[in-house]
């Protein structure tokens, strides 16, 4: 098999070096070990990337408007729209993506919004004023802030900063229209301390204490002493989320998994700390709630299978009222406006980017605001998923969801890719699936996206049989779902890709180590090598919340445990060609994770592909970088997964 390295470790390949009919790599990446990209590749691949969603972010307080997030350029930026289709004014330009933006509740004369630079999640927040066009920088420009969240008089917001010490989430209070007002009203002892509600008054704040995905707390604070009082029964391994305060402010709105195994909607009373579970047939977890200005109605959302549904609540009769059904798919983003009638919501399905939408409750009319563009394909007839289910080596039944090309046009045994999600405590959920159109099909591949234990949406025992020393079960459940594929008659066991991004990278290192034999190649994206360095390198916000999840690599015997399970340790047994890509400002997995094994595989003559994006973290969020990413990554799936690892064939060829 050809061997394709540079000499010089990380040498930017320019675009000078490619061939006229080869395409290169932005400036901002780095490129190892890869061949020239044919722009055949490019030409065919170019409309799955062209897709974009939009992003319910906040209502206008007086008029029927909202804030909006999407792209027309590079990356996500906020944009204004003034009524239901019409058109989208952009009002932020920066290079970076800017993720949250709120209205100033009472006027809307501007709004406030949240950017970080280069991925590093170190997010600042700013003031937008709309009369100006200009906008004012709030926090300090150096620590990470989380919030902004408003009180009801529009006059302050609460927000977390670790600018104290760069690792606990303290309270900072500050009038937006005036920087100066800004001060810290409590001091944190750890990172995973949030700011969720403001009593109607304004003289009391609900926060919350994230200890892991099975443990959390609810707090009231003094908004004036930052005294704390805790809410919440003191309890291990209960879950409490959700938070919003009813109307009189006698009492909040949560959910929790105290009462079971999955998240339901509950009423603490503030008097008496009496907890009434609202849903107490529900088994599906409740993700998602925001309560009506007049606290009239409660809308919240489920997790049933993957799948969300939307629910209405009468807070007096505590009487469901069913909404108007929805495609299946996600919804996210819910949010009632001043009006007490429009509930905002962003819903994504297999055929439709997201797109946000109202609901308006007294004429039952839905309302879709925005209609983002899918690069001219018509996307009625992409592929709906079909959810699977298996047994693993302990005999716990595993599901995922698996995507099929159309047998009409790819007859015969389809190759496999597994694309493991990260978290671990996250979900793959059925959505809009973007560029992944192009496997399914232009290539006829199929994708399965498994849900292996340690996956939220399951109940809490689940989302434990992952943690510590449990870790690499949740590998033996790939090598079961191996020996499933096996057993289907359209699916080819012979050629099977393995990818994942975070902890999918991890489990994506680790499968190439047990399963070298029987997968083909593998692609890792922003993965864990060796839990040890990670550990010891990420964030120090991060640190003490992640190893809750993994162990603590500062106990000798979890220490020596970590390195023996560890895919740079194991590397050896990596014999097939492997993609690793990385964001250098990564703070959740650093990238000496990435270099570490990439050196290594180089190092023994194991074919590996190296693409490091330097104004990039977690993950590519640059249009340009993602596209060449995704150039790079069909390339290597036509060579290793679909051929013998020679130059793949021009696409017009055949599949």
């Amino acid at each position: 098999m050809t061997k394709h390295f540079l000499t010089a470790a990380l040498t930017c390949v320019s675009l000078a070096s490619f061939a006229q009919d080869a395409v290169g790599p932005p400036d901002a990446l780095v490129a190892d070990g890869l061949p020239p990209i044919p722009k055949s590749v490019a030409e065919s691949v170019g409309r799955y990337t062209e897709f974009r969603g939009a992003v319910f972010r906040s209502w206008h307080p007086t008029r029927r408007e909202m804030l909006v997030r999407t792209r027309f350029a590079e990356t996500g930026q906020i944009h204004r729209l003034k009524m239901p289709g019409g058109a989208r004014s952009q009002v932020t330009f920066f290079p970076d993506s800017v993720s949250g933006a709120s209205y100033q509740p009472t006027a809307g004369d501007y709004f406030l919004f949240t950017k970080d630079v280069g991925g590093n999640e170190f997010n600042q927040i700013y003031r937008y004023d709309l009369s100006t066009g200009q906008h004012t920088l709030l926090t300090d420009g150096k620590s990470r802030n989380s919030g902004g969240l408003w009180n009801k008089k529009g006059d302050r917001v609460v927000y977390t900063s670790s600018r104290r010490n760069r690792k606990d989430a303290d309270f900072y209070v500050m009038d937006p229209a005036d920087p100066r007002s800004d001060k810290m009203v409590s001091q944190s002892d750890g990172p995973g301390w949030g700011a969720i509600d403001w009593s109607p008054d304004g003289a009391t704040f609900l926060i919350g204490k994230f200890v892991s995905a099975n443990e959390s707390h609810l707090y009231l604070m003094d908004a004036g002493t930052g005294e704390r009082t805790r809410l919440t029964p003191d309890e291990k391994g209960v879950h409490w989320g959700g938070g919003q305060f009813a109307a009189d402010g006698k009492g909040v709105y949560v959910t929790t998994d105290r009462a079971g195994e999955f998240s339901q909607l509950a009423y603490v009373d503030l008097a008496t700390k009496a907890i009434t579970i609202l849903t107490p047939d529900l088994k599906w977890d409740v993700e998602d709630l925001d309560l009506s200005h007049d606290g009239k109605w409660l809308a919240y959302v489920t997790n049933e299978d993957g799948l969300s549904v939307l629910h209405l609540m009468d807070t007096a009769t505590r009487k469901e009222f069913g909404p108007p059904s929805f495609p299946a798919g996600q919804i996210s983003a819910l949010k009632w406006h001043k009006n007490n009638k429009d509930l905002a919501l962003t819903l994504t399905s297999a055929r439709s980017p997201s797109d946000v939408y109202s609901l308006d409750m007294e004429t039952r009319k839905i309302d879709r605001w925005t209609e983002s563009e899918t690069g001219g394909l018509v996307t009625s007839n992409f592929v709906e998923p079909e959810l699977i289910r298996w047994k693993s080596f302990d005999d716990r039944q595993i599901s995922g969801f698996l995507y099929k090309p159309d047998p009409a046009k790819f007859p015969g045994k389809r190759p496999v890719i597994i694309n493991i999600h990260g978290g671990p405590e996250s979900q793959f959920r059925p959505g809009f699936m973007s560029s992944y159109n192009y496997y399914f099909n232009e290539l006829g591949v199929a994708v399965i996206f498994p849900n292996v234990r340690g996956s939220s949406g399951y109940g809490k025992t689940f989302l434990t049989l992952d943690n510590g020393k449990l870790r690499e079960d949740s590998v033996k459940d790939i090598g079961a779902l191996l020996d499933h594929v096996a057993t289907r008659p359209e699916l080819d066991s012979q050629r099977v890709m393995i990818t994942g991004g975070s902890y999918g990278g991890y489990m994506t290192l680790a499968c190439s180590v047990h399963f070298a034999d029987r997968i083909r190649c593998a692609v890792d994206v922003v993965g864990i090598s060796n839990f040890v360095t990670f550990l010891e390198k990420t964030e120090p916000y991060r640190q003490d919340l992640r190893r809750v999840e993994y162990g603590d690599e500062r106990d000798p015997a979890m220490r020596e445990w970590m390195t023996q399970i560890a895919p740079l340790t194991n590397v050896a047994k990596i014999k097939k060609p492997l993609f690793i890509v990385q964001g250098a400002n990564d703070p959740r997995v650093p990238k000496q994770e990435a270099d570490q094994m990439a050196a290594a595989l180089k190092a023994q003559g194991t074919p590996v592909w190296y693409l490091l994006g330097k104004d990039e973290g977690h993950g590519f969020a640059k249009k340009k970088n993602f596209e060449f990413q995704f150039y790079a990554t069909v390339e290597f799936v036509k060579r290793h997964l679909l051929g013998d690892g020679a130059p793949a064939a021009d696409p017009k060829s055949g599949h």
